[in-house]
């Protein structure tokens, strides 16, 4: 799967579960990749810096577990 190349600058705020377990579409693909584990899916707002160079402010998304970490983060969209 295709992902964005950014970094995360600073902090990532504002940070809310919104899938476990079973609720995660991408579970499947999670455990084969990564391994077995209490997976949730995430979300949060940070500063991001994209490939080019520029700042910005995005909604994050990501997926983690415990003993395995953060793993497949991706911007969701851009904050004005």
């Amino acid at each position: 799967m295709a992902q964005e190349s950014f970094e995360i600058i600073g902090q990532i705020r504002n940070i809310r579960t919104i899938a476990v377990g079973h609720g995660i579409r991408d579970l499947v693909y999670l455990e084969e990749h990564f391994g077995a584990g209490s997976w949730r899916k995430l979300k949060g707002v940070a500063a991001v810096r994209l490939e080019d160079g520029t700042i910005a402010e995005a909604e994050v998304h990501w997926y983690e577990a415990r003993g395995i970490g953060k793993r497949w983060m991706k911007i969701k969209r851009y904050i004005d």
